[in-house]
């Protein structure tokens, strides 16, 4: 039987890591937060102000070393838990074909929360600094990544095992 390959999506605020970290915990898988690389790897070294193309190259490696972890872990019978933010639906699917080339099964878990709240939510994370906090979120980057997102459409949800976490 195949295992498990988690995508957790959802606008800036939306509680993904939290909900990553919990269901890590409730299914026995490893969870990947690119949040946490990247601050562990990179933002040390980041450009004033950060640049785009210049975080979306190192993502792209973080990407890359997750993968082969993922690989490995799948290959052992262990759920992965990916928490890369999965803005757009590109992203999503290419995350989906990976894991069915690994020949594990994909499960898309879609955080959908109002923007009001998930703008408390990240002010509130801002000031606490607390457990999932990676780095502080300005109002112009919240409004950035809400031209970024495209939400989960019903064949996606279907195709991917979707479950709409509210």
């Amino acid at each position: 039987m195949p295992t498990s390959v988690h995508l957790i999506t959802g606008s800036t605020g939306a509680g993904k890591t939290s909900y990553a970290i919990e269901l890590a915990t409730r299914i026995g898988g490893v969870r990947f937060s690119i949040d946490d690389w990247m601050t562990t790897l990179f933002w040390m070294d980041s450009p004033e102000p950060i640049e785009f193309e210049w975080t979306m190259a190192r993502i792209a490696r973080c990407e890359a070393q997750i993968r082969q972890q993922v690989a490995a872990l799948a290959a052992v019978g262990i759920p992965s838990i990916l928490d890369l933010g999965f803005t757009r639906a590109d992203h999503r699917a290419a995350f989906a074909a990976f894991a069915a080339s690994i020949n594990a099964d994909v499960k898309l878990h879609w955080l959908d929360i109002a923007p009001d709240e998930r703008w408390s939510r990240v002010q509130r994370r801002n000031a606490e600094k607390g457990t999932t906090f990676a780095m502080n979120v300005d109002r112009a980057m919240f409004d950035f990544m809400e031209d970024q997102w495209q939400a989960p459409n019903s064949e996606e949800m279907k195709t991917y095992n979707g479950e709409r976490v509210c």
